[in-house]
């Protein structure tokens, strides 16, 4: 199995009455591996985890599982505040068919490097599947160390990290921990190619829910070390990475796929939907340069 290039952090579509809505699931996951996506993450914060209730995970994760069917990886969104509830979800995923699991690091507990390294073993040890570590301190309140990542890549069972910080020095730090058993994989689309040119294997990404195809070739550009290339993808892209900047994630990605046919733009509490008005304009004007562009190449 190989990660790297473009990873689609799903969002997960709901119906206008709150219920999951597999059929714009489905037409998501066509949507992704028809714009060359190279894997998938399923019921990761950007697809509303800890909104989801435990058989809704459930469908998600086994529809992805049988609907990619093998052509891409499918990735779980594992990670929880708590070890054994971590271990526990890594075990039912793998149950499930995932064929990795995304790990965040634990969020509002605050543990300690030492926490990390324990918690981490001890999920790589128990869970049963492929263990990816998930750096967003943004989020989580919590910094896992460049120096914690060194010790952890040793695990066999941890074959990489997505780094969520976008700061030129931890970009560098990262990019010093690959190797051929270890990936580095950015977690912020806004930087994701600065680190693939320094080089991380791919971004997963939350902008590649509404442009697959786009984002892969920014991805393909940057790993192949193509900076003209990269710049030019780059330019297309940024309007509407900074669009998607306007609410908290996945607040104006969802909003984005009404005009794609992928779903509505709800949802679930506390989060709330994208108000109309100027952030919402700015969004469609961006997917609508994407699109003009994508029509005359």
């Amino acid at each position: 199995m190989k990660i790297h290039g473009s990873v689609c952090a799903l969002v997960t579509p709901f119906a206008s009455d709150g219920a999951l809505d597999m059929a714009a699931y489905g037409r998501l996951l066509d949507f992704q591996i028809a714009g060359g996506t190279q894997a998938v993450v399923v019921a990761g914060s950007t697809g509303e985890a800890h909104m989801l209730e435990q058989d809704e995970y459930d469908r998600l994760l086994s529809f992805a599982v049988k609907h990619v069917a093998g052509r891409i990886p499918v990735i779980a969104g594992t990670g929880e505040a708590g070890t054994a509830k971590t271990v526990a979800a890594t075990q039912h995923a793998r149950a499930l068919g995932a064929d990795a699991a995304l790990v965040v690091t634990p969020y509002y507990v605050r543990p300690t490097q030492e926490g990390l390294r324990r918690h981490f073993v001890e999920v790589a040890d128990r869970g049963g599947l492929p263990v990816i570590l998930y750096n967003v301190p943004g989020r989580t309140g919590c910094d896992l160390a460049p120096e914690t990542t060194a010790i952890l890549r040793d695990h066999p069972a941890i074959i990489g990290i997505k780094e969520a910080r976008g700061d030129a020095e931890r970009i560098q730090r990262t990019a010093e921990l690959v190797r051929s058993d270890f990936v580095y994989l950015s977690g912020d689309d806004a930087s994701g190619a600065e680190a693939m040119l320094a080089g991380a294997a791919g971004v997963i990404s939350v902008v590649a829910n509404l442009v697959p195809k786009a984002f892969r070739a920014l991805c393909d550009a940057a790993t192949a070390g193509d900076r003209d290339a990269v710049a030019r993808c780059h330019a297309a892209l940024d309007p509407l990475v900074q669009a998607l900047n306007c609410a908290p994630n996945p607040i104006a990605v969802k909003a984005g796929l009404p005009d794609l046919g992928l779903g509505t733009a709800q949802p679930r509490l506390p989060l709330v939907e994208l108000e109309q008005g100027p952030a919402r304009e700015q969004l469609r004007k961006a997917l609508s340069t994407l699109a003009s562009l994508a029509d005359a190449a």
